[in-house]
């Protein structure tokens, strides 16, 4: 097993007066995909904010590349290289899909070999180059997402559900761009409520429940594991096939 890129210790967050994470403790080997898996409202996207310092955490230690990053503000952890592809994709609709990403490339307008890359993974961006974002499909919209989150080179993309509400063969698009950019040496942090694709991308897994982490081990583990998947999330990988 690779040494862990990123490690969560006893990490509590609170928002308002809600205890949303009790304890967590998370490790995310370097290289490959990790997949986060539980119920709605387990604790899963406050997990990927709470690394990203959009919700500070409580207590409990978050460090990144053996660097603590518990305090740092968002901004500087984005500087170490660690992107987040959110729920709601935060793209600006009133700019273009060019916008878009020059807007995301901190370091200048991106590479061209980085640009031909990107339409490689997702052809709709050099398609609608100069449309509005807002005009963009679903899936177009979340192929954006992704493209700004990797315009430039990361060492940690934290992306939640991005195949959420999208037809078929654009989860298959999207499954396709994770499987490629894990072999770019890019660690993945990945919450998914699509089993079938969870299972095919994931090399780790991790089963939160209740703001904790009740499970941690190898996906293809789980994945061959009926019993397991249903003791653990009272589903089967086996029925989403």
């Amino acid at each position: 097993m690779p040494e862990p890129l990123l490690t969560l210790d006893g990490v509590h967050t609170h928002i308002d007066q809600y205890h949303i994470l009790q304890g967590v403790t998370l490790e995310v080997p370097a290289g490959g995909v990790s997949v986060l898996l539980g119920r709605n409202g387990a604790g899963k996207t406050t997990t990927l904010r709470t690394i990203m310092g959009l919700w500070h955490a409580s207590s409990g230690t978050i460090r990144f590349d053996g660097r603590d990053i518990t305090a740092l503000a968002t901004p500087d952890i984005a500087r170490l290289g660690i992107a987040y592809v959110p729920e709601n994709m935060g793209i600006f609709s009133d700019l273009t899909v060019r916008e878009n990403l020059v807007l995301a490339a901190t370091s200048g307008p991106p590479a061209s070999d980085r640009l031909d890359w990107l339409f490689g993974l997702f052809p709709p961006l050099k398609t609608f180059w100069d449309s509005a974002a807002g005009t963009l499909s679903g899936g177009q919209k979340q192929m954006l997402s992704i493209a700004r989150a990797i315009i430039e080179p990361r060492r940690l993309v934290l992306v939640d559900e991005p195949t959420k509400g999208l037809a078929p063969a654009i989860i298959v698009s999207v499954r396709k761009a994770l499987q490629e950019l894990k072999e770019t040496d890019t660690t993945i942090l990945l919450v998914e409520q699509n089993f079938q694709l969870a299972s095919r991308v994931g090399d780790t897994v991790s089963v939160m429940d209740d703001g904790r982490i009740v499970h941690s081990g190898a996906m293809a583990e789980l994945a061959g594991d009926r019993d397991m998947q249903e003791r653990l999330m009272g589903l089967s990988l086996e029925a989403h096939q």
